[in-house]
């Protein structure tokens, strides 16, 4: 991958599957701190935005993220209440929490409802589901809150509050808000929370046409890009990336937010099968928490609460999006998933690192046996 630029913020990234032309326009962080490239292993969007303050598929400091939540959350102002967060599967989900509970500490509200988007099936209601033609994975759901209070909220929220890592075309929000709208009738407002915005203002303006509602957009770099695909270049085949379509309720039964939470999550690191040596605070030695899938923001905590003790600490987690390695891609490991569905789930540029010690954080339990990260990665396991 080379990033040339080719004007005071204009800059031509040339990738194995082709070449992005980017315009920043506006930029609260110089955009190679904030993303790099690569390309995907999928023939519906051949490119790859990789965010470097995420904790996808680059380790992240922990308080570096902390800090893109806050900054992010102070952009949302005032707005009528009560408002709802919905963060968008599966990608977005540890941003999305991140935050919302950002806001709670800003604000002190109480009227703020939080929920993410899922790619899987349990036995409860499904509020709506809607699709993201362009990933790996089409399908979300979002699931009715799992309390009467919560519901209500939802059913009589005033703002609505839409977070993705990055927007390029905003067709899978305008789906999203527009099937949101039609079941929140008092609806006023709408804004749109991501780290980077691509949006041409064309579709800017049809958004806000779309959805019938004022829309903010809120983000830390705004620009437009265009890709010229290589058109030597062909698309690996795309890896499976359906599940087994069967109910995961007993391996998901407790709530980290797709259920619906209205204050922030609570990790009682004491009670985790961690031990804290004092050799570990020494210098040079580094460790990774990583989470799992959907299972983002819980991890970062934990990875949060170590930094905060004096550890060096990085954070990242899996995930299902498949990505070739190079350009931005220095490493990926292939394992069967931690969800019981037997699709390849991936690890990004931690193969190339050192890392004295991993901690791998699951939601799910017991584990599959054809899942072998932690042996693959020379980790230990850590069960919230």
């Amino acid at each position: 991958m080379s990033v040339l630029p080719t004007g005071p913020a204009e800059f031509q990234v040339r990738l194995r599957c082709g070449t992005l032309r980017l315009q920043v326009e506006h930029a609260e962080f110089p955009l190679d701190e904030l993303c790099t490239f690569g390309t995907r292993r999928n023939p519906r969007r051949r490119f790859l935005i990789i965010s470097k303050v995420l904790g996808k598929h680059v380790p992240v400091r922990p308080a570096l993220m902390a800090c893109v939540h806050d900054m992010l959350a102070r952009r949302l102002g005032v707005s009528a209440g009560p408002a709802v967060v919905v963060a968008l599967a599966e990608t977005a989900i540890g941003l999305g929490h991140g935050v919302f509970e950002a806001f709670l500490r800003q604000t002190g509200r109480q009227d703020v409802l939080f929920l993410h988007s899922t790619r899987y099936r349990l036995d409860r209601p499904v509020a709506l589901s809607f699709c993201e033609n362009h990933s790996h994975a089409t399908e979300h759901l979002i699931y009715v809150p799992d309390d009467p209070c919560k519901l209500e909220m939802l059913r009589q929220a005033r703002t609505l509050i839409l977070v993705d890592d990055e927007i390029t075309t905003g067709r899978t929000l305008a789906d999203l808000a527009g099937r949101l709208i039609a079941r929140q009738p008092r609806l006023e407002s709408v804004q749109v929370v991501s780290i980077t915005d691509w949006l041409e203002p064309q579709a800017r303006a049809q958004m806000g046409a779309q959805m019938g509602r004022p829309v903010v957009f809120h983000h830390l770099l705004r620009g437009r890009l265009r890709f010229e695909a290589a058109h030597a270049f062909t698309v690996e085949t795309m890896p499976n990336v359906v599940g087994r379509g069967d109910r995961k309720d007993a391996l998901l039964s407790r709530n980290h937010g797709r259920f619906g939470l209205t204050t922030p999550v609570m990790v009682d690191v004491d009670r985790l099968p961690l031990t804290l040596a004092s050799s570990q605070r020494a210098e040079g030695t580094r460790i990774l928490v990583l989470g799992t899938g959907e299972f983002a923001h819980p991890p970062f905590l934990l990875a949060r609460h170590l930094e905060q003790l004096g550890l060096d600490v990085y954070f990242q987690a899996t995930t299902r999006s498949p990505a070739l390695v190079g350009d931005g891609i220095a490493s990926a490991l292939e394992f069967v998933d931690n969800y019981d569905d037997d699709i390849p789930n991936f690890v990004y540029n931690v193969a190339d690192k050192r890392y004295d010690r991993i901690i791998v954080c699951y939601e799910t339990r017991p584990l599959p046996a054809a899942h072998c990260l932690v042996d693959m990665l020379g980790a230990e396991a850590v069960f919230f």
